[in-house]
């Protein structure tokens, strides 16, 4: 019901997107005819069409996006038409009488009878639905993750058809608010006809700024309202007050360390069928799983949170497999990337791990235990029953407790005290106290605050310039970068990519691109090299090469923490970045 409810206040936001201002004027050409039956199916039709296509988008793969971006031209067509009937009556006659036949012999055919406003409203909100299917912010992105991930459910099309609900809410409100601006303009100086010609020249203005691009483009130079932002500090506030989040609900101390923990029975672990690859040994034997204790990690090796919470995993492993704990990392990616074998078995060797470890590629396994977390810890008891979960970093102190109670279930015996690793590098433990920024993805479907001109466009080579001054948390890019789905490659050297941050670390998600060859870079802080203050994948004067994709940790802060503008520049074509995280 939570995720229902963010979904539905995501799609509110979306009236203050910079990206639904050319829609506005279609759905106000609306605003003058009775709700019923001309606004209530243009926001129905827009709502469901919306949720249509953003759901085949999520589970169907490029070729439906491409098949929007042909349907997006038809709408605009369509709508051009629309306005061209506002400002011209003996077109409109025209163009609508077989429309008008059509839908008289379709009202023929249905049991009820159909006022030929209904069709034509329907139809125009499918055509708004078309062009407003990209215009998303972090809370839809999340919702087309998570259906891309877990497949086609019931569980996506509610949250997505929620999200169409909340904007469809908010467009209404507009409407509602236009016929009564409308009504009072009529009653003072009959402006009527003034009133659908002007409602006419909008519609085509914002047909001619979608077609230009402007709906994603320049309006976002132009917006003085960041949905993004307030998305995510939606996303934010109501995570923190959910009252059911599993990863505080499994056990509660009842007293001293000794105490038994009271564990739920969560039921049969799922298998761990559908692997693509295992890894460190191969896949355990279920006789050597017999009456062990068991911790199924989810994790993918460049997630900052994951890289963290490898320490305890590790030490968890090292302490307690010799009484009775099994640890098996199912590594299911986030980015393309992460599926190559072998960058996977690189990660494992220069991060230490030694258990058995599962690619799931497909998310086979992450679609059986339900997850929709990295990194997410599954813990099952010697039976065979899942007894906690916990979602995310930190609460280590609570899990090993959980591993000592299962593991004396078992009839282990286990000593009291909890394992105290110290992470090195990207591994060693965020500052939160001192962190204001927070995760930033660089391609065009989970981006929010790019502060460049022009506007990032997307999947071409484009050549882009930083303004002189940016604000906390906004980024941009300088140079020709070609801005992908889920990356932003550099097309031609040099090249920069800025961001005003305030943290102790920061992190970027780097590739040598297609090519392979090691990219080399250098990093400012304030226009300076980093001294001290650099990462451990940066030498003091700034250097650094990209040989492989992973985390690059490029900044470590020593002593106060502060706004800081970094800046990374790229001295080869081909360098490929994919998202900032924090520490």
């Amino acid at each position: 019901m939570l995720l229902l409810l963010l979904a539905y206040l995501g799609g509110v936001l979306t009236i203050v997107s910079p990206c639904i201002l050319p829609v506005l004027p279609f759905v106000f050409s609306r605003a003058q005819a009775p709700f019923l039956r001309s606004g209530l199916p243009l926001l129905v039709g827009m709502a469901l069409t919306f949720a249509l296509v953003a759901s085949l988008a999520a589970v169907g793969g490029g070729w439906v996006v491409a098949a929007n971006q042909y349907g997006r031209w038809a709408a605009l067509v369509l709508l051009a038409l629309f306005g061209i009937t506002l400002l011209w009556p003996s077109i409109a006659d025209r163009l609508t009488r077989p429309l008008v036949a059509l839908g008289a012999r379709l009202s023929e055919s249905t049991t009820g009878q159909v006022h030929p406003r209904i069709g034509a409203s329907l139809m125009l909100g499918v055509a708004t639905g078309l062009l407003w299917a990209p215009c998303a912010g972090p809370i839809l992105g999340l919702i087309l993750t998570g259906a891309a991930l877990q497949g086609a459910s019931l569980s996506s099309s509610l949250l997505l058809l929620a999200y169409a609900a909340g904007a469809a809410t908010s467009m209404g409100a507009a409407l509602l608010l236009g016929a009564k601006v409308f009504a009072a303009m009529k009653r003072s100086i009959g402006a009527g006809e003034g009133i659908r010609r002007v409602l006419g020249g909008a519609m085509l203005a914002g047909v001619g700024a979608i077609a230009l691009g402007f709906d994603t483009g320049a309006l976002a130079q132009l917006s003085v309202a960041s949905t993004g932002g307030l998305e995510q500090h939606l996303v934010a506030s109501l995570s923190a007050s959910d009252p059911v989040e599993p990863a505080r609900a499994g056990a509660r101390p009842t007293g001293s360390n000794a105490d038994a923990l009271k564990l739920p029975d969560l039921g049969v672990a799922p298998t761990l069928d559908g692997a693509t690859h295992w890894l460190n040994g191969g896949r355990p034997s279920p006789a050597s799983l017999k009456g062990k204790v068991v911790l199924i990690d989810f994790w993918t090796y460049s997630c900052i949170n994951c890289l963290r919470t490898l320490p305890f995993v590790k030490a968890w492993s090292q302490k307690y497999g010799p009484k009775g704990l099994v640890v098996i990392g199912v590594h299911a990616p986030e980015f393309a990337f992460e599926r190559d074998v072998g960058n996977v078995q690189k990660a494992l060797k220069d991060l230490g791990i030694e258990y058995s470890v599962a690619l799931d590629n497909e998310f086979s396994i992450w679609r059986s235990y339900r997850n929709q977390y990295w990194p997410a810890h599954y813990f099952i008891d010697a039976k065979g029953h899942i007894r906690h979960r916990h979602f995310g970093e930190g609460g280590h102190a609570e899990s090993e407790r959980v591993i000592q109670q299962l593991l004396r279930e078992a009839g282990a015996s286990v000593v009291d005290g909890f394992a105290e690793p110290q992470g090195q590098g990207v591994q060693a433990a965020a500052d939160e106290g001192a962190m204001r920024s927070s995760e930033t993805y660089l391609g065009y479907e989970r981006s929010v605050n790019f502060a460049s001109a022009p506007a990032a466009a997307r999947d071409t080579a484009t050549e882009y310039t930083v303004p002189a001054r940016i604000m906390l948390n906004e980024w941009g890019l300088s140079g020709r970068w070609n801005v992908g789905r889920d990356r932003a490659t550099l097309d031609a050297s040099p090249g920069r990519v800025v961001y005003r941050f305030q943290s102790r670390d920061l992190h970027l998600v780097l590739g040598p691109g297609s090519s392979g060859k090691p990219i080399r870079f250098r990093v400012l802080i304030d226009g300076k090299a980093p001294g001290d203050a650099h990462g451990a994948d940066v030498k003091a004067d700034g250097t650094g090469v990209v040989v492989r994709e992973r985390l690059y940790q490029l900044v470590r802060q020593n002593g106060q923490v502060k706004e800081r503008t970094f800046s990374i520049e790229f001295q080869d074509t081909g360098a490929t970045a994919y998202a900032f995280t924090f520490g």
